[in-house]
């Protein structure tokens, strides 16, 4: 991990993000995703594998993670344990005024195209199955995405671990 604020800034700026702008949409989905303070922010982003936005992250944003990330999620870990090359996706987060625009399937389209640019097929996330997020669910059947498993990575949640080959 890079700590210093001109490596922060770096990856901010690879990434064409607004770090304030990303927290701010994050938070308005922490029951969905999960917290993301500034420090979590600037650890993910210099371990992400891609990372696409629309509006810097105002609008939406998106971070996925191949299996050689330094993370310690229970979530990418189960991926992890019974996939030997994937892309998790840890988050993605459309602002509710900007819903049903096509903006999730953008970032998903971004995702697959550098998927395929290096060379990787299997693309992999989470969605609540409890407490549920049947918007979630159906964006994903939408794409093809298949249930691998489920899991209860924190006490109250329940995930279902989804796959889905490019």
């Amino acid at each position: 991990m890079k700590n210093n604020s001109t490596e922060t800034q770096s990856a901010a700026a690879r990434w064409n993000l607004d770090l304030a702008a990303v927290l701010r949409l994050n938070a308005t989905e922490e029951v969905a995703t999960s917290y993301l303070d500034l420090a979590k922010l600037e650890y993910l982003l210099e371990q992400a594998f891609y990372v696409c936005s629309i509006g810097r992250g105002e609008a939406a944003f998106l971070l996925a993670f191949d299996e050689t990330a330094d993370y310690k999620n229970p979530n990418f870990q189960w991926f992890r344990e019974r996939l030997s090359r994937f892309v998790y996706i840890d988050r993605v987060v459309v602002a509710a005024p900007r819903r049903g625009q096509g903006l999730g399937r953008k970032l998903y389209s971004d995702l697959a195209t550098a998927m395929s640019i290096s060379d990787r097929r299997v693309l992999t996330c989470e969605v609540n199955f409890d407490p549920p997020n049947p918007v979630s669910d159906a964006f994903h059947a939408a794409l093809g995405f298949r249930e691998l498993g489920r899991g209860s990575p924190v006490v109250g949640k329940t995930v279902r671990y989804l796959i889905c080959d490019l």
